[in-house]
């Protein structure tokens, strides 16, 4: 008997736990039907009130309604949500809810805009007319430590359960909605896009990539003055191998934007003509909602003062209540007025008619706008985007030819050949040419003045940014070739004992210059003296270890541009020997 009753227990259990997965799901489809036919009501965001007919109408403040417009406005230039909020921060511009509860019900709150608030009015579709129900899904996800957790996954509106366009009164258009859809996925961290231009000097940012792997050359800044290399680093971070390429940025973006001056020039007037006007509606925007606040605060004080005017004057507690509610509102009234003439002061004025015509003549001389201090760096990027798709680059070597495919907007492509800056006259594609013409010239009694001459008429370029030869480098480089002439009143070098170098013979013997050696002995990688005896010239101590150290260090300093990683740091501290 006992079996028998827990058995009945045990299948009405299952049956009213199997009957409220049955009410639940009746429910959910009932909300689900309600919701297809625009029916099932939900909160309303800032910008929307419901009447009590249950008809959606805009909010009927218009300083609330100016606010969103100028919202989705500075979107639409910026592209950053936080390049919004910095922007109504700056303005001191908040956003006017309705509260949705308590006794104070529908009334009207003005509350700083934080990012969550922003990023939810921009994702919302009622604001381009929609009704839209399911735009999210419960998903599982497994965290790195292998707990799964649930969590809401946004919908992309092709997988919204219920979608209802011209539902509403609208401030954006559906296309404008998409639009900012896809400015926020591709300002993610992680986006295949390009995102939003950024106040980088790197002017190519996101539009390079590499013809031998295909990813997207990244930029790394070096040190001070925005110096900048782009480079394809997906081979040496997967696989440990050396990068695909390197190429120095202030190069290759004064290279890409020679070629955007010259697509932009036609219409340049047009651009010019479109940016007084931007300038005239943002000023006009700002001063519309000023004045809006102005007309909010002044009927505030008007409204305390007739509550405190109609008091009887012997509730003398509840009149110096409303007296000092009334100053309040005066105090605030006369602060807004302050803070208006400080914003006006800080505008600049209306352009001018003169203003305007030196516009559209500067409008004809693209370049010097192009630098102009005036023009900002993202400015100068969102140009190059407008009307460069992507480039695609393949350095041959360590030589100077890079070969560029430019693909412009619409489809059309640009083949040519940059000459990037190296760092060495051997890595240069025509070293083994130039080496065969000095010795042609020197076997032909030219000097090294001579030589540097010819050599820049002919057309051949030095390494390092410069654009010609110096007696000094063709000096140099006639000693490393061994055909220069010996000098008359050379100074002799004495031998020196075991393990010790004259500077420049160890210079030589490490193939590098010697005035980088003699940087490492004033850092310390290097011991050595100064002689006494006679030029005070240099004495480096080097022991076959302490050789094969120094060749390591120079190999590893040639191939990293970086050195503070473990394998570098450890070729620092020579060998401790007495007598240096």
């Amino acid at each position: 008997m006992h079996y028998e009753v827990l058995y009945i227990h045990v299948l009405k259990g299952t049956m009213s736990e199997a009957e409220l997965h049955l009410i639940k799901q009746r429910m959910n489809q009932g909300k689900l039907n309600k919701a297809k036919r625009g029916e099932l009501h939900f909160d309303l965001p800032t910008g929307y009130i419901r009447q009590p007919s249950g008809e959606v109408t805009l909010d009927p403040d218009e300083q609330v309604q100016s606010v969103i417009h100028l919202l989705f406005r500075k979107f639409n230039e910026v592209g950053t949500l936080h390049g919004v909020l910095r922007y109504l921060v700056r303005h001191n511009i908040q956003l006017g809810i309705r509260l949705r509860s308590g006794l104070s019900k529908g009334e009207l709150e003005w509350r700083r805009p934080t990012r969550s608030t922003l990023q939810g009015l921009l994702k919302n579709p009622i604001y381009a007319g929609a009704y839209a129900y399911g735009r999210r899904r419960v998903s599982s996800r497994q965290s790195s430590t292998g707990h799964v957790r649930l969590g809401q996954v946004s919908l992309i509106p092709d997988e919204w359960q219920v979608f209802l366009p011209n539902k509403f009164p609208t401030y954006i258009t559906w296309e404008r909605y998409e639009q900012n859809l896809s400015k926020i996925q591709a300002n993610k961290t992680h986006a295949e896009s390009l995102g939003h231009a950024r106040s980088g000097a790197a002017l190519l940012s996101g539009l390079l990539f590499c013809k031998q792997c295909g990813s997207r050359l990244t930029v790394r800044y070096i040190g001070e003055k925005d110096y900048h290399t782009y480079t394809c680093a997906r081979r040496a971070s997967s696989y440990g191998t050396p990068a695909c390429q390197s190429i120095p940025g202030k190069a290759l973006d004064q290279y890409i934007s020679k070629h955007v001056i010259t697509a932009i020039e036609p219409a340049a007037l047009e651009l010019s003509l479109k940016a007084v006007s931007q300038v005239e509606t943002e000023r006009a925007a700002l001063d519309q909602l000023w004045q809006q606040r102005l007309e909010r605060a002044t009927f505030e004080a008007s409204r305390a003062a007739r509550h405190y005017q109609r008091v009887e004057p012997e509730n003398r507690l509840v009149a110096r209540q409303l007296a000092k509610a009334w100053e309040e509102k005066l105090i605030d009234e006369k602060q807004l007025q302050e803070e208006y003439q400080r914003f006006l002061s800080q505008q600049s004025r209306l352009l001018t008619e003169d203003e305007i015509t030196l516009i559209r003549q500067l409008s004809k001389d693209i370049p010097a706008l192009w630098s102009s201090n005036e023009t900002t760096n993202s400015q100068r990027k969102e140009i190059v985007r407008q009307i460069v798709s992507r480039i695609v680059v393949q350095a041959e070597g360590r030589t100077e030819k890079v070969n560029i495919e430019v693909e412009w907007v619409g489809g059309h492509l640009t083949h040519a050949v940059f000459f990037r800056p190296v760092g060495k006259l051997c890595d240069l594609s025509y070293y083994p040419q130039l080496c065969k013409r000095i010795k042609a010239l020197s076997s032909q009694g030219y000097k090294a003045a001579a030589i540097a001459e010819q050599l820049n008429q002919e057309g051949f370029q030095p390494a390092k940014r410069q654009r010609r030869f110096s007696t000094q480098s063709i000096q140099s480089l006639m000693r490393r070739l061994d055909v220069s002439r010996p000098r008359r009143a050379a100074v002799s070098k004495p031998p020196l004992p075991t393990d010790q170098w004259w500077l420049s013979d160890l210079a030589n013997t490490l193939d590098m210059p010697a005035v980088t050696l003699y940087n490492w002995l004033q850092k310390g990688w290097v011991q050595g003296k100064q002689e006494t005896f006679s030029n005070n010239r240099w004495i480096v101590y080097a022991s076959p270890t302490e050789l094969m150290r120094l060749k390591q260090l120079r190999q590893q300093l040639k191939q990293e541009n970086w050195p503070s990683q473990e394998s570098v740091i450890s070729l620092f501290t020579p060998t401790s020997i007495e007598g240096i």
